[in-house]
This record gives structure tokens, C-alpha cells and sequence, in this order.
């Protein structure tokens, strides 16, 4: 089993900035790609970054530079780096993990439990 925790959420002013974080734990070969999501009320969960093993990156919004994801594989966590924070970047912020377990051979899918961010002033 894989767990994936998130950390670095919280209340923050317009323009502040967090850092969100994700560990992964457990018994497993390798994580390859990486991403986050979020999902505000009333509407659907959307990609935010998305990383793979070896460190391509991409984004919902190429030319948001607000955002940057990143990862530690020695550690097994993934980092968003959020700055100019607004508003409506205000939701529950996923993590979500391609796991390949021991013996598999395909990824398996995980998701934590997610962690709220609110942008308000």
C-alpha cells in the first residue's frame, strides 16, 4: 500500500505565497509521474502541474508563472511552489502519484487526502 500525505496548506493573503508538499510512503519499486490537482466548491477537480520521473514539467496554464512544481525522487516527495497567490486559486489541493509496485507491471494510481489552501484577505 502507498500513502501520499500533503503538508504546507493554510490561509494566506492576495499575493503571499506557500509551499505545498507531498510525501509518498510504503512498500513500492518506484513513483513516475507526479502531479497536483485542486477542486474548489462546486466544481470539478482540474490538473494544476504535473511532473514526470525525470523531471519534465507541465502546467494547466503554460504561462502561469505563479506556479512551480517540482520533485525530490531520493525522498520520494513532490513540491508546488505557489506565489502570487489569488482568490480564485482558492480549493483543495491534491496530490496525485504513479506508483509501480514491487513485481507490477503497470503504474497503479494514488491520491492523498488532500489539504485546503484559502487566498483571502
Amino acid at each position: 500500500q502507498v500513502q501520499l500525505v500533503e503538508s504546507g496548506g493554510g490561509l494566506v493573503q492576495p499575493g503571499g505565497s506557500l509551499r505545498l508538499s507531498c510525501a509518498a510512503s510504503g512498500d513500492f519499486l518506484m513513483i513516475n509521474a507526479m502531479a497536483w490537482y485542486r477542486q474548489s466548491p462546486g466544481k470539478q477537480r482540474e490538473m494544476v502541474a504535473g511532473i514526470s520521473r525525470s523531471g519534465y514539467e507541465n502546467y494547466a496554464t503554460p504561462r502561469n508563472n505563479r506556479f512551480k512544481i517540482s520533485r525530490d525522487n531520493a525522498n520520494n516527495v513532490v513540491y508546488l511552489q505557489m506565489d502570487d497567490l489569488k482568490p480564485e486559486d482558492t480549493a483543495v489541493y491534491y496530490c496525485n502519484a504513479w506508483v509501480r509496485g514491487s513485481g507490477a507491471s503497470a503504474d497503479q494510481a494514488y491520491w492523498g487526502q488532500g489539504i485546503q489552501v484559502t487566498v483571502n484577505s
